[in-house]
């Protein structure tokens, strides 16, 4: 991953503080640190590296747990001082099992805890499908090595419309059966190839969502 570091305005410690945000729920996850080198492995690696103020030591996302960041994007704010991460959450952000560290509410007289252990959260549909377009997105520009959607997207679009129709026709097929994931899993495979085509054919989902508004008229 080339990213453009200089000019970034590390703190007296030679530390910036990094927000770390799910690509798919937008969720918050966490806020660490980072110095310069554990910001260049990161970028090396496409794999969240930081800096432990209390240990100082280098610490590598997922190492001991298993649950990783794989980097998506990296973004800087407007002042250079600190950095947004969007990553691909494998398991629970938090060492508590959360999905996210942010998970206790202040309240009047004590904090409460908000969310469950060990589950990711829920979101509504539309919420899903824009992170997916972007990951998409994301997936045709910086084309990572072993990726599905890269090899769509490589193929051309007689490939990706040729899985569009199948899609379609497993989506049809589950319908005439009575088990309900099975339609379920088939609805998720033709959804997602709709989106490949659409991002092949430089057409957004606000488009797509004005169109629908006509509709709902």
């Amino acid at each position: 991953m080339k990213v453009e570091i200089e000019g970034i305005r590390w703190n007296s410690d030679g530390l910036i503080p990094v927000v770390v945000q799910d690509e798919l729920s937008r969720e918050v996850l966490m806020l660490a640190y980072m110095n310069e080198e554990a910001l260049r492995r990161t970028l090396a690696e496409g794999r969240a590296w930081y800096w432990s103020r209390s240990r100082q030591e280098f610490w590598r996302k997922g190492d001991t747990s298993g649950h990783i960041q794989i980097v998506r994007e990296v973004y800087f704010d407007c002042d250079r001082d600190a950095i947004l991460l969007l990553v691909e959450q494998t398991g629970m952000a938090c060492h508590e099992d959360y999905f996210t560290c942010f998970h206790y509410q202040a309240g009047e007289r004590e904090w409460k805890t908000t969310g469950a252990p060990r589950q990711r959260p829920s979101s509504d549909l539309g919420g899903i499908l824009t992170g997916l377009a972007e990951v998409i997105h994301s997936r045709r520009s910086e084309r990572p090595d072993g990726s599905y959607t890269v090899y769509l997207f490589d193929k051309g679009l007689d490939k990706i419309l040729k899985k569009v129709g199948e899609e379609t026709a497993e989506v049809i097929i589950a319908a005439k059966n009575p088990d309900r994931s099975e339609l379920c899993y088939e609805a998720s495979d033709l959804l997602y190839h709709l989106l490949v085509l659409l991002e092949e054919q430089g057409v957004s989902l606000r488009e797509i969502a004005a169109e629908l508004a006509k509709r709902s008229k």
